[in-house]
């Protein structure tokens, strides 16, 4: 599942940076993580480089199950671009369907 996250992250990266400016719930890089952190309980999971060359990272807590993912862009700003619940931190090898 912490791959399927992360791909959804890319591609809700990618989704994100179309979107139109009043469609973005972004802040100080600092506040959103003390709120993830603190509100949250939500720790660093997994990142990398996106669209733009923001930084896509996903965040969740163990004992809620609660999920975020979030862009950095190079200006500072820390943009939400998805969350939920029933977070699993797994590592399970992509396999190719046969009805492909």
């Amino acid at each position: 599942m912490k791959t399927s996250i992360f791909t959804a992250a890319l591609i809700g990266a990618t989704v994100w940076s179309s979107l139109p400016a009043a469609a973005e719930v972004c802040g100080k890089r600092d506040t959103v993580l003390s709120r993830l952190s603190e509100k949250f309980g939500e720790t660093r999971r997994s990142l990398g480089l996106g669209a733009n060359n923001g930084v896509v990272e996903v965040f969740a807590s163990d004992d809620t199950g609660s999920w975020t993912i979030t862009v950095t862009m190079p200006d500072g700003r820390m943009c939400l671009v998805a969350s939920g619940q029933s977070y699993e931190d797994t590592i399970d090898p992509l396999q190719a369907s046969d009805d492909a």
